[in-house]
């Protein structure tokens, strides 16, 4: 048999608790209430600041940490050139350059971010000449369907800045992350070929 005060002691314990769910209640539901005006007019609470230097403009955004920077520069920049392929870093169509580097756009957290990016948007000089890489795609036809040719610019620019461009074999090896389903691989390689003197020489 339970003694009186155990029972008495436990029915505490109940009613303290129930009071607590009790006022609890009327914060979640202003909790929900807030969550459901933001997503009906388009914001996130749990959105963040969040800044960006790309192509050579800071851009301030605000966004959920958990945005890649694939997603903030196609949906909050408009820089389209960036693809979105296989969205697991396994293609190459998102690259883009942070610091000089080659980067998987889809697997890098935007709020991670903290040096200079470049998409195939900033890499034209200020009066639109294109960049010597961009000139050999063109001249070497290194691109069919085009969805790759970001990205294989991209990567093709750091692999000369890196010194892998040595040989033919040394830029297939450099630039095995990015996939062209076209199979325009010989002709992308004589671009990387073609460009690097000039690249060298500017």
């Amino acid at each position: 048999m339970i003694p009186e005060d155990a029972r008495l002691l436990d029915r505490r314990r109940f009613l303290i608790g129930a009071g607590a769910v009790g006022a609890a209640l009327p914060s979640l539901e202003a909790a929900e209430g807030a969550a459901a005006d933001a997503k009906a007019k388009g914001t996130n609470t749990l959105d963040i600041p969040v800044e960006l230097a790309v192509n050579g403009v800071v851009r301030r955004l605000r966004l959920d940490p958990r945005t890649t920077l694939l997603d903030a520069l196609r949906d909050h920049l408009a820089l389209t050139g960036s693809k979105k392929g296989c969205d697991h870093g396994q293609c190459g169509a998102c690259t883009v350059l942070v610091d000089g580097a080659n980067v998987l756009s889809c697997l890098t957290l935007a709020v991670a971010v903290r040096g200079a990016v470049t998409t195939i948007e900033g890499l034209a000089s200020a009066d639109s000449q294109l960049h010597p890489m961009q000139q050999a795609f063109i001249d070497h036809d290194a691109f069919q369907c085009g969805y790759c040719t970001p990205g294989q610019i991209l990567s093709a620019v750091a692999c000369v800045r890196r010194g892998e461009a040595g040989s033919e074999a040394a830029i297939r090896e450099a630039m095995s992350g990015n996939l062209c389903r076209c199979a325009a691989y010989p002709h992308i390689v004589e671009a990387v070929v073609d460009a690097q003197t000039k690249m060298r020489a500017s």
